[in-house]
């Protein structure tokens, strides 16, 4: 009874969190037609960065399980709304306060999602905490990130900007903790809050997370050095014509 009882509790969670999925896919390749319109890209275009961006991230978590053929080829949906979010970005001009607005409330539910989901996916099939955060990080961030490679741009989530990956990361973590101590409906729920709501408070406070310079001692290299640092070669002192002593 207990049993039939969680299953039917379970079915909405499910639901939501289909709706949600599939919410991020079509805003993400929503934003993949917005970049693909900046590039001045033709249709094609518009379908390949809006299956990147909306799609990737699965695609590759799917690909690394090696469980069968990856759902996004399995489930017509996911392709259909893919395509259904480059057609829009192709035929309207995407911009303006209320995108600026909804983009990233949406988003970040999409990555709190696509943690949650990639971290139980990856427990699902025996694998273990290590490789379900991995897995988890890697399905909320991969899609943009191999977006930006195809763009030759370096991937957003290597630095500089509020904390995107960190999130993922932290969601994924929470839903396997919970999946452990035996609630992975629930693990799902917090992770979803947790990944999502990170992601917007990081972007409200602009929290980025330190480069290297920040940790890094200030007089490693002597003061006497500094300058000849600066010009573009280390030459040690002591020669006047500048050459190095042997």
């Amino acid at each position: 009874m207990a049993a039939a009882g969680r299953a039917v509790s379970a079915v909405p969670v499910t639901d939501l969190f289909r709706v949600l999925d599939l919410t991020g896919v079509f805003t993400n390749a929503v934003l993949g037609g917005v970049i693909a319109r900046r590039a001045k890209f033709d249709p094609v275009g518009f379908v390949v960065l809006a299956i990147l961006s909306g799609l990737g991230g699965g695609l590759i978590r799917d690909t690394l399980l090696q469980r069968g053929t990856p759902v996004a080829l399995t489930d017509y949906a996911y392709l259909t709304t893919a395509f259904g979010g480059a057609a829009l970005a192709y035929l309207v001009r995407v911009e303006g306060r209320l995108w600026d607005r909804a983009w990233p409330v949406v988003d970040a539910l999409a990555l709190g999602c696509w943690a949650a989901a990639g971290a139980q996916k990856t427990l699902g099939v025996g694998l273990g905490w290590l490789p379900a955060v991995l897995l988890g990080t890697i399905t909320a961030v991969g899609g943009g990130a191999v977006r930006d490679i195809v763009l030759r741009r370096v991937p957003a989530v290597l630095g500089g900007n509020t904390l995107y990956a960190t999130s993922a990361a932290l969601a994924s973590g929470v839903l396997v903790i919970l999946a452990y101590q035996g609630y992975p409906t629930a693990g799902s729920l917090a992770a979803l809050v947790v990944g999502a709501g990170l992601c917007l408070l990081a972007r409200w406070r602009r929290w980025i997370l330190p480069d290297a310079d920040a940790w890094s001692p200030k007089q490693v290299v002597p003061a006497r050095y500094r300058a000849r640092l600066r010009g573009g070669v280390l030459r040690r002192p002591g020669r006047r014509d500048g050459r190095d002593r042997p």
